[in-house]
């Protein structure tokens, strides 16, 4: 299983940057920026193996994420924004459910992993079944 991160870095091509600009003020490009960042920080600090998908670089990642967040997950204007979370094709979620999940200690669920041996996840799961 594959964890895929979409992303949208600021090297995207200029056009992008352009419409990003236009729909998105420099805080929110700030707060998308910083949200990747935790997502992706965490994950390689835990060892959790990923694909980044730079949505700003390719057409084809931003189409793919676009069409494959589930219709109640969108908002109710516009597209989702990253960090947008799968687990190969399966959607897990954006940024609000991978930090209400880390902060449950319930990450590796959320990702649709199983938590290793050891982790607070694991042993909470442990508590939970005895």
């Amino acid at each position: 299983m594959v964890i895929r991160v979409y992303i949208a870095s600021s090297s995207g091509s200029t056009a992008v940057r352009r419409i990003m600009n236009f729909l998105l003020s420099r805080i929110c490009l700030y707060m998308i920026k910083k949200k990747q960042q935790d997502v992706l920080g965490f994950l390689e600090a835990n060892k959790i193996g990923f694909e980044e998908k730079d949505i700003a670089a390719n057409e084809e990642n931003r189409k793919w994420m676009r069409e494959n967040v589930p219709e109640n997950n969108r908002p109710a204007t516009g597209y989702p924004l990253p960090p947008q979370i799968f687990n190969e094709s399966q959607y897990r979620g954006d940024y609000d459910a991978f930090f209400e999940a880390r902060e449950n200690n319930a990450v590796y669920a959320f990702l649709g992993l199983t938590a290793p041996p050891g982790s607070k996840e694991a042993e909470a799961q442990a508590k939970q079944q005895a």
